[in-house]
């Protein structure tokens, strides 16, 4: 599986401790953060990017509202895994 380098360090930020959330809007909108533990600002993450991720069977909701977190699946765990053992990160 090969993954952009935007999802890559998605894939790391998330490993590291950092929380992804979408955050929805009364108005509808729907905005991905990705909140840091070290007290940094959230950062914007494109819907496409975790849209991706999902369809790779990489992140998983717990459908919460107004503010879902996103977790690494086993999949991504695996992946992670394997590039840490000089994998190439295809799987």
């Amino acid at each position: 599986m090969t993954l952009s380098p935007t999802q890559q360090q998605l894939l790391r930020a998330l490993a590291s401790g950092a929380t992804l959330k979408s955050h929805r809007y009364l108005d509808g909108r729907k905005v991905y953060q990705l909140h840091w533990l070290d007290g940094h600002p959230p950062q914007t993450v494109r819907r496409s990017t975790v849209a991706a991720m999902q369809a790779r069977g990489l992140l998983f909701s717990n459908q919460k509202f107004p503010a879902a977190t996103y977790m690494l699946t086993e999949a991504a765990h695996q992946l992670l895994a394997s590039e840490g053992a000089g994998g190439t990160g295809a799987a």
